[in-house]
């Protein structure tokens, strides 16, 4: 075999959460397995939601028991086993007579509380918003509110630590990778996918690579229509619906750490959310039907005046397009059920599988960020009796990083301090909601953070994002790995590119 063949029993086309999820699941089973990406990891509905591991709360509304249930099961096994990128939130939910009745809001918290099979979380509970601080930003008018319990996740992190532990249990990981040809040949699937030279340790110079797979999934999320025609071949009608979601953050509009969950007129719901420890405000999103490219979909200005009029609304102080320090926009690719609404759509994911000459194929189309692992198990029992495989393991193990107690991240946090004193405590919890444990590897024997070139940035860590994170250049690194993009200038973003670039230079 060239060294530009690959031969795998899994081929994964999408790095997103749903194919890195798949890749770590699947690798840890013993099988080989090789993913293909065309841009970079979580590049784009996988870091554009609204980064809340959730049952979905108004799901509710729609009869969808089973996918809140599901959800609500694994918001717990999630935040057990990735405690630093996942953690308990509290959400206000005021109440306003004219919409959602009292009693009917109190019945489906009840529900909520309880589907799941109770977990870990507080349980709701009613407040007095003229007397509860939570109350403070918010107008008079709303005197009750409800309390309820659900997790913040950092979405594009959580694909990241999937792809890195899929890559240390053998996972072949290509970014930067598009493949351009699938077609069924001799009893396999045969890949020709495109490189730019990344990730392969060689020169910086475009060539093919063949795979070579028994089996073949197609997770490539609002691209999948198009893997399906251009890539395969197929001219079969794609059953997906993109919907858009954008949001947009302003600067701190509360000092505590609970969101807020409003109801708008419109029926939609709206979060506002304290964002990157608190300095900022992450509030969205939007459903809107999208026919466009998924790909550099950004939020239109009719959208960010939408958001800004909906929590405006609630607040005391207006919120105004003029208070929008950054917008991003994502396109979810909805199992497309007929539905009239796009915010009606249902969230659930479905799974085709298909077979030729005995050699299968799995499209995965729909699905939400907090399901990701069970339609993991769900897409590779499909390969069941295709694949000689282990049995279901990801339940148990923590992502990379996330091996200590939910209750323990403070206590981590000391830690991390009291062996590295140079951190200080805001740098400290940066470092571990983002790595975990795993902070210590790029700080261990060195005695400051290296050279700082944005932030608290230093080269030891950016030095770590390229070679075990898959980083390939600034944005990588400022929107993704990290969110310091919020406040990096242009010249610190190229400062990033000169360090990759040199770092890489030594492959």
């Amino acid at each position: 075999m060239s060294q530009a063949e690959q031969e795998v029993d899994l081929a994964i086309i999408g790095g997103g959460v749903n194919g890195c999820g798949i890749a770590r699941d699947a690798a840890g089973r013993g099988l080989s397995v090789y993913l293909c990406e065309s841009g970079d990891l979580a590049r784009g509905t996988s870091s554009a939601s609204t980064k809340l591991i959730h049952g979905g709360l108004r799901y509710l509304e729609h009869y969808a028991f089973r996918l809140v249930r599901e959800a609500l099961i694994e918001r717990e096994i999630l935040l057990r086993n990735a405690p630093h990128v996942i953690w308990p939130m509290r959400f206000v939910l005021p109440h306003h007579a004219g919409l959602r009745p009292r009693w009917l809001l109190r019945l489906g918290l009840f529900i909520y509380d309880h589907l799941g099979g109770g977990g870990t979380l507080p349980h709701t509970r009613g407040i007095d918003l003229g007397r509860d601080p939570v109350g403070a930003p918010l107008r008079s008018d709303y005197r009750h509110a409800f309390v309820y319990s659900d997790c913040w996740v950092d979405d594009a992190r959580l694909v990241i630590l999937n792809a890195v532990d899929a890559a240390e249990r053998g996972a072949i990981i290509r970014t930067r990778a598009r493949c351009s040809e699938a077609i069924r040949r001799d009893g396999r699937w045969l890949l020709q996918v495109s490189l730019n030279g990344e990730n392969t340790g060689g020169a910086e110079t475009a060539r093919v690579e063949t795979v070579s797979a028994r089996a073949l999934i197609n997770a490539a999320g609002p691209w999948v229509g198009s893997v399906e025609s251009s890539v395969m071949g197929q001219n079969t009608k794609t059953p997906v619906r993109l919907v858009k979601g954008s949001h947009i953050i302003t600067r701190a509009l509360f000092d505590h750490d609970a969101a807020y969950i409003f109801q708008n007129r419109d029926g939609r719901i709206i979060f506002a959310i304290p964002y990157e420890n608190g300095r900022y405000t992450l509030i969205g999103t939007t459903d809107r039907d999208y026919h466009g490219d998924p790909g550099g979909v950004t939020a239109d200005e009719d959208e960010i005046a939408y958001l800004c009029d909906a929590v405006s609304a609630y607040f005391r102080e207006p919120v105004t397009p003029a208070d929008v320090l950054h917008s991003y926009a994502g396109v979810r690719p909805l199992h497309d059920d007929g539905t009239r609404a796009a915010q009606e759509a249902t969230r659930d994911y479905v799974l085709a599988l298909e077979e030729a000459d005995g050699v299968p194929l799995v499209t995965i189309y729909g699905g939400k960020i907090t399901t990701y692992r069970k339609l993991a198990e769900a897409a590779l029992a499909r390969l069941d009796g295709h694949l000689p495989m282990g049995a279901p393991w990801t339940a148990e193990v923590a992502l990379p990083g996330g091996d200590f107690p939910v209750e323990g991240f403070d206590a981590q946090v000391t830690a991390l301090i009291r062996d590295f004193p140079f951190l200080s405590s805001e740098t400290a919890i940066r470092l571990m909601r983002a790595y975990g444990t795993r902070a210590r590897r790029f700080l261990d024997g060195h005695d400051d953070l290296g050279r700082l070139l944005t932030g608290d940035l230093g080269t030891h860590e950016l030095g770590y994002l390229v070679d075990t994170e898959f980083a390939r250049d600034a944005s990588d690194v400022l929107t993704r790995r990290t969110k310091l993009g919020l406040t990096a200038t242009e010249a610190e973003a190229a400062a990033i590119e000169r360090f990759i670039a040199q770092h890489r230079g030594g492959d």
